[in-house]
């Protein structure tokens, strides 16, 4: 979900740079390039895995990159370390690859019809950004954390329940219910998007160390992937609908 890193401190006056290099778009965007290349080969991997019947290989792999990508989206959140960036990209490649073939499987095109959907999200919040139409102000900052915290409790609830055979009602469901509740999430995921732009743009703007540019690659990565995810689960419940 949303980045933990992009918080109003990136832009204390302490953490500009007066001698070195500073923080810049341009940098920024091509180390996210450079973890969607690091994404791409494993998440290529594990999908040719899973398609060629390695069954269990392929749920090996894709269990240990949603854990282990989940344990470095931790340490890379509580100690900035950017050498674990990497290693998160590679591991979110595993996870993806492993959940869009077992969607592709049940629901033929529909991981290309995701993958378009994230980066037409993605774009159309980046216009939406640069047209001063959405401001990433304080307090939409505030209204968007609580809401993704407010989802994250309740997935954490769902799993949870799930463990005693139970589920919460309705919003996991393919019902009108159902997809209502995956509709407003993907617009919450996608309105994350609007302060990972404004973290890199503002960090570029305060001249913050160049560090931060894989903070701010890091931040998109982590919002793509959540959008990318709940936009499947969508599409599945819209065509389970239609059945």
């Amino acid at each position: 979900m949303a980045n933990p890193i992009l918080n109003d401190n990136f832009g204390r006056a302490d953490e500009r740079v007066l001698s070195s290099a500073p923080m810049t778009i341009n940098g920024a965007i091509n180390k996210t390039f450079l973890l969607f290349l690091c994404a791409i080969v494993p998440a290529y991997y594990t999908w040719t895995q899973f398609l060629a019947g390695f069954m269990d290989k392929a749920m090996m792999l894709t269990t240990i990159g949603a854990i282990v990508g989940f344990i470095v989206a931790l340490i890379v959140a509580f100690t900035r370390n950017k050498f674990f960036i990497p290693i998160y990209a590679v591991c979110e490649g595993l996870f993806l690859g492993g959940i869009s073939a077992m969607f592709e499987k049940q629901y033929p095109g529909i991981a290309f019809q995701a993958v378009s959907g994230t980066f037409a999200a993605m774009f159309s919040m980046l216009a939406l950004y640069r047209l001063n139409l959405i401001k990433c102000t304080d307090k939409f900052r505030s209204v968007i954390f609580t809401a993704t915290v407010s989802i994250a409790v309740l997935y954490l609830m769902q799993i949870i329940a799930s463990f005693f055979h139970y589920s919460i009602p309705g919003i996991f469901e393919s019902g009108m219910v159902g997809i209502g509740f995956s509709v407003l999430v993907v617009a919450i995921a996608a309105l994350n998007l609007i302060i990972d732009f404004d973290f890199i743009e503002k960090g570029a703007q305060n001249m913050i160390p160049k560090d931060y540019e894989w903070y701010g690659a890091f931040g998109l990565m982590v919002t793509l992937v959540w959008l990318y995810i709940e936009i499947l689960k969508l599409i599945a419940k819209l065509r389970d609908n239609n059945n």
